[in-house]
């Protein structure tokens, strides 16, 4: 026959039991926690992932657009470059394309280009060289002159009246004209050079002109 449980031991495993229970009690709280605890971590790191891929999204379209930007941009100089190298395109080839390894920000690449294209779109001096062309110019433009003047003085020897008083002054003044007559030929050798017309071509030119004329007018 099962001998019976005294009270003593009856109660000891109740508060045993109570014990186990607590304990358990705590542990399950303990895991509810830590689950709790883990949920929000990883809820916190989805959200953060989130907004990372947002800004991610964001900053890849600035990219692009940055990217088209400096694509146009590099377009614009590389026509302005044809242009000024002459070759309708065929000189230059086509623009480069974007370097794998380049980093940072193309815009001062950019800036330096466009400042370079300023600077040698601005036209400069005739060199020292053309010196005798532009005096030949000069006296071109004088012998031409005096030529027509010449023509005109014959022409009013021949006229009566009106004529022969006008002819002769605009003999006179075509005759005056020659110094100054060789700086459109000069001109054009200025914009073929993409060179501006200086005071110093511009003395060579008319000095040429003036002693051709004052030459002519003496001798002839």
């Amino acid at each position: 026959m099962n001998e019976p449980v005294t009270s003593e031991t009856y109660a000891a495993q109740l508060r045993r039991l109570a014990e186990l229970t607590a304990r358990v009690q705590e542990q399950q709280e303990e895991a509810r926690s830590w689950y709790a605890q883990q949920c929000a971590a990883a809820d916190h790191a989805v959200a953060e992932s989130a907004d990372e891929v947002t800004r991610a999204e964001h900053e890849l379209v600035a990219a692009r657009e940055s990217q088209e930007q400096v694509n146009a941009e590099v377009a614009v100089l590389w026509q302005e470059l044809n242009a000024r190298l002459g070759g309708g395109g065929r000189r230059a080839g086509t623009p480069p394309g974007p370097r794998a390894d380049a980093t940072g920000d193309p815009e001062p690449l950019l800036e330096a280009a466009r400042e370079l294209l300023r600077r040698t779109g601005q036209p400069g001096e005739l060199p020292s060289s053309v010196n005798p062309l532009l005096a030949l110019c000069g006296v071109a433009g004088a012998v031409l002159a005096y030529a027509l003047g010449a023509g005109c003085r014959a022409l009013a020897a021949r006229a009566d009246g009106e004529l022969a008083v006008g002819l002769p002054v605009l003999a006179l003044v075509v005759t005056l004209l020659g110094p100054v007559l060789g700086l459109i030929p000069a001109r054009l050798i200025a914009d073929r050079r993409h060179a501006m017309l200086s005071p110093r071509p511009v003395i060579i030119v008319a000095t040429a002109g003036l002693l051709t004329t004052l030459l002519l007018l003496v001798t002839v």
